[in-house]
């Protein structure tokens, strides 16, 4: 998990995004409401949301495949922006729905301190050789 919770220079380090649980089943990492997370309203920006979301998929899909050998990107996400937060922290919690060879799907709830709803999202994340991922592109 250090690999996952270090690093740098990433859309993770800017956004404040931290893990903090990672399992075969389940993962948790949260994310500041602060000004680089905040759209003009002040309030929440649905990207940053989406970005936590997504995080939270990636990190549990690589956390299951063969990373000598393979790599993961997000295939398709999709996000229901349910309540408007301000600041605090919002926590993500990432169930896999679906792991197969080459996708996995992922459910994530996104919830306040007080538990309550903000996002609710679900993210298809493809599993990719690396040697084929070297080629193509």
């Amino acid at each position: 998990m250090e690999e996952i919770a270090s690093v740098k220079g990433t859309l993770m380090e800017a956004l404040g995004i931290k893990v903090l649980e990672v399992t075969p089943e389940r993962v948790v990492a949260t994310m500041p409401v602060c000004d680089a997370t905040r759209q003009p309203a002040r309030m929440l920006h649905g990207g940053a949301s989406v970005a936590l979301a997504e995080t939270a998929a990636s990190v549990g899909t690589y956390n299951l495949i063969d990373k000598e050998n393979q790599i993961t990107v997000g295939l398709e996400i999709n996000a229901n922006h349910i309540r408007g937060k301000a600041d605090g922290i919002v926590t993500a919690v990432a169930i896999p729905l679906h792991k197969g060879r080459t996708t996995m799907v992922w459910d994530i709830k996104i919830k306040d301190e007080e538990e309550n709803l903000i996002c609710v999202s679900r993210c298809t994340m493809a599993i990719v050789n690396k040697k084929r991922a070297s080629h193509e592109g």
